[in-house]
């Protein structure tokens, strides 16, 4: 046989070999790994004010917190707050929108948003300044009412002294002084824990706001069946079961050790429920971190501020600091620990994505969400 035919040949059989093993390659690397499990019902529970090295570190206040629910579920240690004070975290939570002056303040007096731009941005940001936000903004309820899926705030003391507020889309009057700030024996509800009162999408419609907002007792009989259970909880205790007050104005003890009494009321409820059991996800973690030597405004993620603000969304820092956070599920491995940096608009993209809706605010931005860390592979 002439050699150019034999060389034809031994490219021919090699090119074959090195074909057939680039399909081979091809197939394996198209292999994608499983999905994260679609979840029905989110719960997300928020207590105040606490580090991770305060909750989570050796001879912690909240055992419970730190040591039995965390071997029950996940611990995500690298989970951070995305500003100071209380309020940012809270409305970046459902709505993705950054820290503004206002917010940053807590919002004492309950003022409009102003805006300095007519638009959103690229970034989905109210360019400007204030409390309340105009109805171009959406929030995590806005959006899942439009899927035909369900949610309620569910807000601890709401309505006890109806003279400071109304358990009937009791917030304050546009531009007036927020009395919840004052602590009674009895009612230690904050309006500002409650995000969903912040924009006008709901407020402008009181019966759709009393409805949606509700006193935390209402989870108790909600819990009772799965058709009775929204798709989407939002569970804000009282400033003293929340860990926020240190002691209490009724002369409980404040603080984690309350924190943690609270939970080993509420989760064993949540976590035997039929909605649960069947296809729910509990996420309990903090809005901000605290200190010592001051605040911690360490951040992830690529956190971005508001444009055009004169502070970064942590007011001295970048961030809200590491508070951690423990997810309870069906999904979840007890015992999982997980090292991948997320923050409170990564828990806003993970329930997006998880219900099929598209990503708000700063939610749209490249983020981790929760996935093989947490649920396994």
């Amino acid at each position: 046989m002439p050699l150019p035919t034999r060389r034809a040949r031994a490219v021919a059989v090699l090119a074959t070999c090195l074909l057939a093993t680039g399909l081979v390659a091809a197939r394996s690397t198209a292999v994608s790994p499983p999905a994260a499990p679609r979840v029905g019902h989110f719960f997300i529970l928020m207590l105040e004010n606490k580090s991770f090295s305060s909750t989570f570190g050796p001879g912690s206040p909240a055992p419970y917190l730190a040591d039995s629910l965390s071997a029950r579920g996940a611990l995500l240690r690298e989970y951070y707050g995305i500003g100071h004070v209380s309020l940012d975290n809270y409305i970046a939570l459902v709505s993705g929108q950054a820290p503004n002056r206002a917010t940053q303040t807590d919002c004492a007096r309950f003022t409009e948003f102003v805006l300095t731009e007519p638009k959103l941005n690229a970034d989905g940001q109210a360019i400007g300044t204030g409390c309340v936000y105009p109805t171009m903004v959406k929030m995590i309820g806005d959006q899942l009412e439009a899927a035909h899926l369900t949610w309620r705030g569910y807000m601890e003391d709401l309505g006890n002294d109806s003279t400071k507020e109304s358990a009937s889309c009791g917030h304050p009057t546009i531009g007036s002084i927020d009395s919840t700030t004052n602590r009674e024996a009895g009612d230690v509800y904050a309006t500002k824990h409650n995000p969903f009162y912040y924009f006008h999408t709901l407020i402008d419609n009181k019966a759709r706001c009393a409805s949606h907002v509700v006193n935390l007792r209402q989870l108790e009989a909600d819990l009772q069946s799965v058709s009775r259970t929204p798709n989407y909880v939002f569970i804000s205790p009282n400033q003293c079961n929340d860990g926020h007050d240190t002691p209490c104005v009724d002369g409980g003890p404040g603080g984690l050790a309350q924190a943690d009494s609270f939970l080993k009321k509420w989760v064993p409820r949540i976590t035997s429920s039929p909605a649960f059991k069947q296809d729910g996800l509990l996420l309990i973690t903090f809005d901000e971190a605290s200190g010592p030597p001051g605040q911690d405004t360490s951040a992830c993620c690529g956190e971005k501020g508001l444009p055009g603000q004169e502070r970064p969304p942590g007011w001295t820092g970048p961030g809200g600091g590491k508070v951690g956070a423990v997810i309870l599920s069906p999904f979840v491995k007890p015992g999982t620990v997980s090292n991948v940096p997320y923050n409170h608009y990564s828990t806003l993209r993970w329930v997006e994505d998880n219900f099929r809706l598209k990503p708000l605010g700063y939610a749209k931005a490249k983020l981790e969400t929760f996935g093989a860390d947490v649920f396994g592979r």
